[in-house]
């Protein structure tokens, strides 16, 4: 779902849902490098697994985030392709910026 929300986004130049989506996927990657600082033996197991379990919690807080936009902006689940509408608006502002409006 991320990649395809980042592309979207990024293909109609409405940036807020791909930075949603970035930082979902950082979240991620922050994760599983907790998960690999976990298994080094010298390491502070409890720094990690206090990272992980704080990264887990704001994951889904911006998972949350993520499916609430898809729904306020009605984006398609089933194919996670923009709405038109939204498509058309965001066309028009980049025209608009073009030609100095």
């Amino acid at each position: 779902m991320i990649p395809k929300v980042v592309e979207q986004s990024m293909i109609y130049m409405c940036a807020c849902p791909a930075q949603v989506a970035d930082s979902v996927r950082k979240l991620r990657e922050l994760f599983r490098y907790q998960m690999r600082c976990i298994a080094i033996p010298d390491n502070d197991k409890l720094v990690h697994a206090q990272i992980a379990e704080s990264t887990i919690e704001s994951h889904s807080i911006m998972q949350d985030c993520l499916d609430k936009i898809i729904e306020l902006e009605a984006w398609d689940r089933s194919t996670l392709e923009m709405p038109a509408g939204l498509r058309k608006r965001q066309l028009q502002e980049m025209l608009s910026d073009e030609n100095g409006e």
